[in-house]
């Protein structure tokens, strides 16, 4: 009776959870799933700006120039080099406005081709519906608090999964010719089997991002010293801005201090070979998660797989190399999470990744739907559905101990835990049909 029991009280647990996280993780499995392929999907974005002609090809300042011309009063910020012969420069600007950036191509000639707004790209909308919903702070915290019940969600589910005396057919695989019911069990037992681990690695990849969790984070890493310098990862829906020190250049030139061109330091970018996208950052420039570049001239790979990158600075008077940081610079902690920030984005191991990380929303994507097929199936008119509370309480030492474990690192499923205990406590004994359509009541004998 107490293993009965005990197995019951996870499957509510399991089934609440679901609940709650099925719509979003349809939408957090398909954005993420169309996110893998951001280089594919940029590249084709950008497919009127490549496989043009290389003759008679100006220096980067001439393109400069022709960018900073059509776009009055905009202020330099990167100039991204070509990923292949015959690919126009991108020049990133920050417009007169001082909030909104733009990519301006300049093909090889200096002829300013086009534009995009950063922020209306493909990639870049999928994005903030994955990470925000569209809806900022609130959509953060909705997503993030998902995330969180995503892992309950997983882990009761390994557990009703555990083989009793079983054998692989039903827990390794479906079982076939056993009719519709038993088949559609099987199918969201044995892929959550199968799509647990890689799902488990994608959630916790993915915290370092989120506004609580990345926020506490943060202050762990910087206000109690475990790491030195800033991060390189946004945290919420951190949005870049087009802050530029002006100031510390304008001095050196009405001092009649010679700057180091921007041709000089494309010359010395490729030079370097580094990852696309290559940029040169102009001096001050405003950084994506942070505040603006030093007074030097930085060179830098902003490849999504983070362990091939380097970031070189240059003395804007001189020419002179000042600093030069690589993937193996970084503390430990900020590496391991660059590591699983290049996984999660599908570009650690390039297509195969990217084949990982489509087969694991794709297990997701069918652990949502035979859930919700299963649900229906057994749902009665005049209720939520959910499995009966079990006549003998369960003892939930070890299951306590392991949800407080969780609700420390996790501390929006520690809200989340205190709001439903308030709900349960205060809200429930006033609304008993509303306890019991819920099912967290059980029926009372007539």
């Amino acid at each position: 009776m107490e293993n009965t029991s005990f197995y019951r009280t996870i499957w509510r647990w399991h089934f609440y959870a679901s609940l709650f996280v099925m719509p979003l993780i349809l939408i957090l499995a398909t954005t993420g799933a169309i996110y893998l392929f951001k280089p594919q999907l940029d590249r084709w974005e950008e497919r009127a700006f490549t496989n043009l002609p290389t003759e008679q090809a100006v220096s980067p300042n001439v393109q400069l120039a022709a960018v900073m011309a059509a776009n009055p009063g905009a202020q330099f910020q990167s100039y991204r080099l070509p990923e292949r012969a015959g690919d126009a420069a991108m020049i990133h600007i920050g417009l007169a406005d001082g909030q909104s950036m733009r990519d301006v191509y300049v093909s090889p000639q200096g002829k300013v081709l086009g534009s995009i707004d950063p922020e209306s790209r493909i990639s870049a909308t999928v994005s903030r519906i994955h990470g925000s919903l569209l809806i900022g702070k609130i959509g953060d915290w909705i997503v993030e608090l998902a995330a969180c019940w995503a892992i309950v969600m997983i882990l009761t589910g390994l557990y009703m999964w555990w083989p009793r005396g079983q054998r692989f057919a039903g827990v390794v695989w479906p079982r076939l010719g056993k009719g519709n019911r038993v088949f559609l069990r099987d199918l969201h037992a044995v892929t959550g089997f199968w799509v647990s681990g890689l799902a488990l690695v994608l959630l916790t990849t993915g915290l370092p991002w989120a506004s609580v969790w990345g926020e506490a984070f943060r202050l762990a890493r910087t206000e109690l010293g475990l790491v030195q310098g800033a991060q390189d990862w946004k945290t919420g829906s951190a949005a870049p801005h087009a802050e530029h020190d002006h100031d510390a250049m304008m001095k050196m030139q009405a001092a009649g201090i010679p700057l180091v061109g921007l041709a000089d330091m494309v010359a010395k970018a490729k030079a370097e070979r580094l990852p696309h996208p290559a940029l040169v950052k102009a001096p001050g420039a405003s950084e994506r998660f942070g505040p603006p570049t030093p007074m030097a001239w930085t060179i830098k790979s902003e490849a999504q797989n983070r362990p091939l990158n380097r970031e070189i600075t240059f003395d804007v008077a001189t020419g002179k190399e000042m600093s030069r940081k690589g993937f193996s610079d970084k503390h430990v902690i900020d590496r391991a999470v660059n590591y699983g920030i290049a996984w999660h984005e599908g570009q650690l191991f390039g297509w195969f990744n990217q084949l990982v990380g489509v087969l694991t929303a794709l297990g997701l994507i069918t652990l949502v739907i035979s859930g919700f097929l299963m649900w229906r199936r057994r749902k009665p008119d005049d209720a939520l559905g959910a499995p009966p509370v079990a006549a003998v309480p369960p003892k939930m030492r070890g299951v306590a101990v392991i949800i407080g474990v969780m609700a420390l690192l996790l501390p929006l499923l520690a809200a989340s835990l205190c709001a439903l205990w308030l709900f349960d406590r205060l809200l429930l004994p006033r609304l008993p049909a509303l306890a019991m359509w819920l099912g967290l009541r059980p029926a009372q004998p007539a």
